[in-house]
């Protein structure tokens, strides 16, 4: 996302906000409360900003932003298939972004769509997830 509104990339609150509401939006499911905080890089104080995550069942849901660029990274981590439209609609409300590049990457597909048979596969590869 670029051409981003600088006070809602560098709004602790506001993005959290944004991780909190997203897997709703898109139909996932949090296992996690968002963990959002502000980085300040030592060596290059324009490069700071605001980061953070939250763990979907899932997978996992990340943000970056660099207020003083007016630019945000979001990445959507899923074996799920979601509406991408959807997510970045309301990624490009939240920070009023101007612009917005996506890339898709496929995810997940050695797995079945099916619950119960991606759960068999899961706990026969991962003895440790095994209660």
């Amino acid at each position: 996302m670029s051409e981003c509104d600088r006070r809602k990339l560098s709004d602790l609150s506001h993005i959290y906000d944004l991780l909190d509401e997203l897997p709703d939006v898109i139909g996932m499911h949090k296992i996690t409360p968002p963990y959002t905080f502000i980085y300040r890089p030592g060596d290059n104080p324009t490069e700071w900003g605001v980061s953070g995550f939250v763990i979907i069942a899932e997978s996992h849901i990340s943000i970056h932003t660099f207020p003083d660029r007016n630019t945000a990274f979001v990445d959507i981590f899923s074996c799920k298939q979601f509406d991408i439209h959807k997510a970045v609609n309301y990624i490009v409300a939240k920070l009023d972004a101007h612009k917005a590049d996506k890339k898709l990457s496929g995810r997940g597909k050695e797995y079945p769509r099916q619950v119960e048979a991606a759960r068999e596969i899961v706990m026969r590869t991962r003895p440790s997830l095994k209660q």
